[in-house]
């Protein structure tokens, strides 16, 4: 038996060598997850990449804008590919330059330090001059631009976030925007070693916390918070929390102290407020037709925050949606209106419910990690905007103050990521990725991505390699033997960029002459020597790899977020142009932007229940994250595979939308708007709130041959709009879209994600 950590927690293995024979999770973990499950199952599926391919058009024609995504593959041996991927790579550099390249690769990758797809790819490609590289997440595309502006940034929301220890001793009321979702918070980027999404809720209910979650689901609070959900309209949080925020104010109970010394522009938000901007008062009666939530309840839940140590946490999913930055600022005004931020138990929180690794211990440094270089070149743009920069070369665009161009991209290097999971419209998105002249993809399975590619490279899972890894934000670091071969010819990342390295003349810049467990001991007896010189001490290597885990020095066992700015403001000033948490932004006010002014407003988008679009498309689609599996990883794992219906997605609805269009459970729809659309699989719950659908992300995009708008597996991205938050973070807006939903009645087509696409053998 051996442990080995994955982004959704420690497993416990046997393996004969081959396979994982038997999986279980960590004996340690209280709060163990099932999405292990998916791991044995998918190791050896028909879905694995067995060796390198290459597109037949690419392979006949040479570079060049092609069909990708619909065209045979060709089987060619290791060296043949690694000998034309060189040859393209050294033609791109030399023709047109770093500039020229795409490295984004964005996504999870797979868990480990070493081993990570994205360092490595950065790191070759930084040694061959540089590349046009991504800010942001699609996560939190809009909170990483918007909150150094007016709080911090945010790894400082995130690792100093208040602990949930605290959380569970002193609040008295959490009002969760978007819920405190059980399903995500058993995921986080490296890994979970002890799950306790649900153990503080537990301790605070019972402490005397009460619970309020908003927002459409509501099963997005664990039970055992026994939350009361109000269920406003998907899109309105924004009209919700400026109603709150007017009886706060028109009612005297914002703390006016704090807001004076700790903030700045507060009167020009309150004057909005107040209606003296545009004559209309943002009170509970203005409120309550935009979000369906009755004007009383408003104003007592306000003067209930008001009263009691309240925290006000918002998650991510709100600001991934139009307009995304004013629900998000808006949770920010709240808190500084109820003077609570600094103080243990209040405040305002951003992920709680959406992660797991946020509150928890702080700790004294990150782990080892492979150091990627310097990249040559500084050009970049907001992840979510990959398909307006493919298909927009040279366009202008604005970014955060700044107007910048798109690059002209003639390669695409992707590794550890799958774009045809996060990315919106993939129609678009598919059409997109036929402009550049060459796609590389490094993938364990025919992922969406993989099929869309020119060369494909078949890279090791985590349990067919050596590394070692750690959970962002967490206290443990687990060595991590293989526990298998690796599958077919399956080579990890390093091995292949050593290889390609060597052909480009740049092999002593990428390995430094190192082999991958040399690199592993080489960067784990630096970091140790780090902390041996800031008094902290950990085994040696040996002793290291040869155990379980060793836990990590941590800072503080428990922490208060912004408690130091609160004792002291002058001495511990925040990083926002003031100082201050900036109600008004003189900065965003200074770019001009309509859809993101200088204190957050209510801007209605165009898709939501209110808007006449409603008319042609009733139901507001929730495209959230998924329970079984972590965004798109191992979709074809026997855990994401046993909540599937007929092979496709469930989509949930409620009993009133199902029954006004006929449907049962377990029935078969079709999902549209006039973008595209996707079959899914019927499930009838009252957790949803009517009118509303959620469909998770997470099914591999299987596009109908003949309409690549269509997805026949259930990938709500097929209907999603790609557009940006607002011209100041351009984040990404996958949450939300209007939709009908009608029985299929057609023969049910067959899904093609499950095994190799075409092969065509020379």
């Amino acid at each position: 038996m051996a442990t080995h950590l994955t982004h959704w927690g420690v497993l416990d293995a046997d393996s004969d060598g081959e396979r994982l024979t038997a999986v279980r999770p960590w004996r340690a973990d209280p709060e163990p997850t099932p999405l292990i499950e998916n791991v044995a199952s998918a190791q050896h599926h028909p879905a694995r990449i067995d060796q390198p391919y290459v597109r037949r058009g690419w392979l006949e024609h040479g570079p060049g804008p092609g069909p990708r995504g619909s065209e045979e593959f060709v089987p060619v041996s290791w060296e043949t590919a690694l000998d034309l991927l060189a040859g393209e790579l050294s033609r791109v550099y030399r023709d047109f330059g770093a500039s020229a390249v795409y490295g984004g690769s964005y996504g999870w990758a797979s868990a480990g330090r070493f081993h990570h797809a994205q360092s490595q790819v950065h790191r070759f490609l930084n040694c061959l001059g540089g590349y046009v590289s991504h800010r942001n997440s699609y996560s939190l595309g809009a909170s990483t631009v918007l909150l150094p502006h007016i709080l911090a940034d945010m790894g400082t929301i995130m690792s100093r976030a208040t602990t949930k220890s605290v959380l569970a001793e002193h609040s008295k009321l959490i009002v969760s925007f978007g819920g405190l979702s059980p399903k995500n918070v058993v995921v986080s980027p490296g890994g979970v070693s002890k799950h306790n999404g649900r153990g503080w809720i537990r301790q605070a209910q019972a402490n005397g916390c009460r619970f309020v979650t908003i927002g459409p689901l509501r099963d997005d609070s664990p039970a055992e918070a026994q939350a009361e959900w109000i269920a406003a309209r998907p899109g309105s949080d924004a009209a919700l929390m400026l109603a709150l925020a007017q009886v706060l104010d028109a009612e005297g109970l914002a703390d006016n102290t704090f807001l004076d010394r700790y903030t700045v522009g507060y009167e020009r938000f309150a004057a909005y407020v107040r209606g003296a901007e545009d004559g209309i008062v943002k009170d509970p009666e203005w409120a309550e037709p935009i979000t369906g939530v009755a004007a009383a309840r408003i104003r007592t839940l306000a003067r209930e925050m008001a009263a009691t140590r309240t925290l006000v946490t918002v998650s991510w999913s709100l600001q991934r949606a139009r307009y995304g930055e004013q629900p998000l600022w808006l949770g920010v005004v709240l808190a500084a209106m109820l003077g609570q931020i600094g103080l243990p138990g209040g405040g305002f929180g951003h992920g709680y419910g959406s992660a797991g690794n946020v509150g928890l211990a702080v700790r004294v440094t990150s782990p080892p990690k492979l150091p990627q270089g310097r990249n040559g070149i500084d050009d970049f743009i907001p992840v979510a905007r990959i398909a307006d920069m493919l298909l927009n070369p040279g366009a202008p665009y604005e970014y955060d103050g700044r107007r910048r161009t798109y690059p002209d991209i003639r390669l695409v290097y992707w590794a550890g990521g799958n774009p045809f999971h996060h990315h919106q419209n993939l129609a678009r998105l598919r059409t997109a990725f036929g402009r550049p002249d060459t796609v590389v993809v490094h993938d364990p399975f025919w992922s969406a991505t993989a099929r869309h590619a020119d060369i494909v490279l078949p890279s090791t899972m985590t349990i067919e390699r050596d590394d070692y890894g750690s959970g962002e934000g967490d206290r443990y670091l687990f060595p991590m033997p293989a526990l298998t071969r690796p599958h077919a010819q399956a080579r990890d990342d390093y091995w292949m960029f050593g290889e390609l390295a060597e052909r480009l003349g740049i092999g002593k810049e990428f390995t430094e002459g190192r082999t991958a467990q040399e690199w592993l001991r080489h960067l784990y007896d630096e970091w140790r020597e780090r902390l041996r010189g800031r008094g902290y001490e950990v085994p040696d290597y040996e002793t290291f790899w040869a155990g379980e885990s060793i836990e990590l020095p941590i800072e503080s066992e428990e922490h208060v977020a912004f408690a130091d700015f609160r004792a002291d403001p002058q001495a511990h000033p925040l990083h926002t142009p003031s100082g201050r948490i900036e109600i008004f932004s003189e900065t965003i006010a200074g770019f001009g932007y309509d859809d993101c002014p200088g204190h957050p407003v209510w801007l209605e988008p165009d898709e939501w229940l209110g808007s006449p679009r409603a008319a042609r498309f009733p139901i507001q689609l929730v495209a959230n994250q998924p329970r079984t599996k972590l965004h798109s990883q191992l979709d074809i794992g026997a855990h994401s595979q046993s909540t599937k219906i007929q092979g496709r997605e469930p989509v949930r609805l409620h009993p009133d939308d199902a029954a006004a269009r006929g449907l049962s459970a377990g029935d078969i729809v079709r999902i549209f708007n006039d973008r595209g659309s996707c079959l899914a699989g019927v499930e009838i719950s009252d957790s949803v709130r009517p009118g509303v659908a959620q469909l998770s992300t997470g099914a591999w995009y299987d596009p109908d041959p003949a309409d690549p708008s269509h997805c026949r597996h259930g990938n709500p991205n097929a209907v999603t709009e790609d557009r940006g938050t607002s011209r100041l973070s351009q984040g990404c807006t996958g949450q939300l879209a209007l939709v009908e939903i009608e029985r299929y009645t057609d023969p049910l087509p067959p899904l093609t994600v499950t095994g190799p696409p075409p092969v065509a053998h020379r």
